[in-house]
């Protein structure tokens, strides 16, 4: 039985048609399922490039159906992770708003509607299955961690109206033992607390990192009043007091210097949310028995809680996906989809996520080959004798290997790899290529075999594959790991297993033989204004824009040449799906008008202006304007420039302009022979 998971929202990537669920549907993903294992899974964001998107999954879709050799007439299922009522619930009140969507109707004729726009596909009503939100979280913990009985613990910020769940699942069958409403909110109290520290939605883990750096006891008095503990587990929030933030100190604007008031607060912050949670599962373990807990959901990523939750005792066993998130919800529809109307097929581990986009070893070569203006490539004789060499030396790896990770956490196939021993890698990394704030902490990755010699382990699990979780390094070790022990002591580890990921396993071993420290710096192959590469060219780009010293792709080695702004004139250049070019006249002083040029984006996501005030259109000067006006994909930046007739210092100034285009991933550049 084939079965396709969806999560994520209705307009195409290029347009506002329907602007349904933009506060609830993000990180689209699909999942393609048959009696119960992956086929293929994937985030749309990696292939439209738009970080968090919560755009149809069109693409997504197109990517499983392709690597399964299908198509949508084999589907048995499709699977939403949406409560259908709540969902119907809230098309009337867009309807109500605007009557154009009123022909849509319910939400089964939504689904219809979409699957006919897009793919010209008539979906059939018995072939739709929706998913309560929280259970489509349950589900995708639950049935990847193996465990025939749980406790399921979901904490999101809201999703069908409730925001945390308790679950006890035994033998597959789900009976709820507590909801919280919005109202009681922890995922929506932390973003509220983090938005007064500066930071925004999709920046959770940001004020997690920073946490380690405060003092939790300074403030704590003052974030205890933001919530209450009740008896038999249950709690309430208070947001109404998040207004006596004030009485600390001011909002903190976008930029400005963190102090230590800021880490004190992100400490007393993450403190409550821990706080909260083993609240509810002290008492909801000694109810139920249970001695293995799985978690899920957005506040599920929380590796610092988990961490704690870990070592509390409280279970034998604590299984967290990589994916706790929305995009996760495909899998979890799949899943809980397939298990019922499978009831019959076996729980086992799942072990790895490697669903994604596969790097094939015959297309390499001619890959890099097209970016030869810019690389010089080799094969390498022994990848990872070579590497493990160049990351001792002290070289930073952009490395991808096979299909890409499901989820956002890169976990050995599309990694930056650097050396845990040298300290000065934490701060290169962050500033030169991640480009992101230098207290962000990177994880280290270690062969399962060795994991405890390295990290304290509680209890008898040493399978950590999927970077879920907070653990404090060994005192021994802390100054020797130097790039990937936090300020307190702690890392969010990564187990290797040899089996479900031979090749990274492989260089992990070899850089331990030749070190005596079986362990990688591991973070995601990215910058600061795109999600994980997925492509070859992808990687290529990323590489190109950013401070990396090698790219390693299968067995071939790449190192960049000197190059210069005037050899991007030979690449094809087009504008990404969802950017907009704005022409605006208007009056730029109290006595004169003139033209203004701009690019901005049509989505609900971290780089969307109108979503986030902070931001600001990207100005363009008049003639990159026009070249990007003119992009179609199939033209070089020079043919184009040629075509306006622009004069040499106008071309000048556009190929001074566009490395930071390029860099802030603004535009899409490829290769003559990488055309579309």
């Amino acid at each position: 039985m084939l079965v396709l998971g969806l999560s994520g929202g209705c307009d195409a990537v290029f347009d506002k048609y329907f602007k349904l669920f933009e506060d609830a549907h993000h990180d689209t993903a699909a999942v393609l399922m048959q009696d119960g294992h992956v086929i293929a899974g994937i985030e749309e964001e990696r292939l439209t490039r738009i970080k968090h998107t919560g755009k149809i999954w069109r693409f997504a879709v197109l990517f499983c159906l392709e690597q399964a050799n299908k198509t949508l007439e084999d589907i048995d299922y499709f699977a939403i992770y949406s409560n259908e009522d709540v969902l119907n619930k809230v098309l009337k009140q867009y309807q109500i708003s605007n009557p154009l969507l009123a022909e849509i109707g319910d939400a089964r004729q939504l689904y219809r509607y979409l699957f006919q726009n897009e793919f010209d596909f008539c979906l059939k009503d018995n072939q739709l299955v929706f998913v309560d939100h929280h259970i489509t979280h349950a589900a995708t913990a639950y049935y990847m961690s193996g465990f025939s009985d749980s406790l399921v613990l979901t904490i999101d910020a809201l999703g069908d109206t409730l925001s945390t769940n308790v679950i006890d699942v035994r033998n597959g069958r789900f009976d709820n033992l507590l909801s919280k409403s919005e109202s009681d909110s922890l995922g929506i109290l932390y973003l509220d607390v983090i938005r007064f520290l500066g930071y925004r939605i999709y920046d959770e883990y940001k004020v997690m990192g920073l946490a380690p750096y405060g003092r939790s006891h300074v403030y704590r008095e003052q974030l205890q009043r933001f919530y209450t503990l009740l008896p038999n587990g249950d709690y309430a929030v208070h947001r109404e007091r998040r207004f006596e933030l004030f009485n600390i100190t001011s909002p903190r604007k976008k930029d400005a210097p963190i102090t230590q008031v800021h880490m004190d607060i992100a400490a007393a912050l993450q403190e409550a949310i821990e706080t909260i949670v083993l609240h509810i599962l002290r008492h909801f373990q000694q109810v139920t028995g249970h001695a293995r807990l799985v978690i899920s959901g957005g506040v599920g990523q929380s590796s610092s809680m988990n961490g704690k939750i870990l070592y509390s005792g409280l279970f034998e066993d604590v299984f967290v996906p990589s994916f706790a998130g929305d995009s996760g919800c495909a899998y979890g529809a799949a899943a809980y989809t397939t298990h019922q109307m499978q009831p019959e097929l076996p729980l086992a581990r799942v072990t790895h996520a490697n669903w994604g986009t596969p790097i094939h070893d015959d297309e390499i070569s001619d890959t890099l080959e097209a970016w030869r203006t810019f690389l010089h490539t080799e094969k390498m004789d022994n990848r990872s004798e070579q590497v493990s060499d160049l990351i001792i030396d002290g070289a930073v790896i952009g490395w991808v290997q096979g299909r890409s990770e499901f989820g956002p956490r890169a976990l050995g196939n599309r990694s930056i790899l650097a050396d845990p021993r040298v300290a000065t890698h934490k701060e290169t990394i962050n500033a030169m290529i991640k480009m992101r704030e230098s207290y962000r902490p990177f994880a280290p990755s270690v062969v399962e075999e060795r994991v405890r010699d390295f990290f304290e382990v509680p209890g008898e699990n040493s399978d950590f594959p999927f970077m879920s979780f907070v653990l404090n390094v060994k005192p021994e070790w802390r100054t020797q790991l130097p790039a990937i022990t936090h300020v307190d002591g702690s890392a969010r580890l990564q187990t290797v297993s040899r089996v479900s990921n031979p090749r990274y396993w492989e260089l992990i071993d070899t850089f331990g033989r030749k070190t005596g420290i079986p362990i990688l710096l591991n973070t995601s192959f990215n910058n600061n204004a795109e999600p994980i590469v997925d492509s070859i060219d992808d990687a290529v780009v990323c590489y190109l824009t950013s401070g990396l010293d090698y790219l390693v792709v299968g067995d071939y080695l790449a190192r960049k040449k000197a190059w210069q702004p005037k050899d991007m004139e030979n690449l094809i250049i087009s504008l990404p799906k969802a950017a907009r070019l704005l022409r605006e006249d208007c009056y730029i002083s109290h006595s004169e008008r003139g033209f203004t040029y701009s690019l901005v984006w049509n989505y609900d996501s971290a780089r969307d202006f109108d979503f986030d005030p902070t931001q600001q259109p990207r100005a363009l000067s008049e003639v990159s304007y026009k070249v990007l006006q003119a992009a179609d994909g199939e033209h070089s930046v020079s043919q184009l420039m040629f075509a306006l007739g622009f004069s040499k210092e106008q071309q000048s100034q556009v190929l001074d302009e566009l490395p930071g285009l390029w860099s802030e991933r603004l535009l899409v550049l490829r290769p003559e022979s990488k055309r579309r």
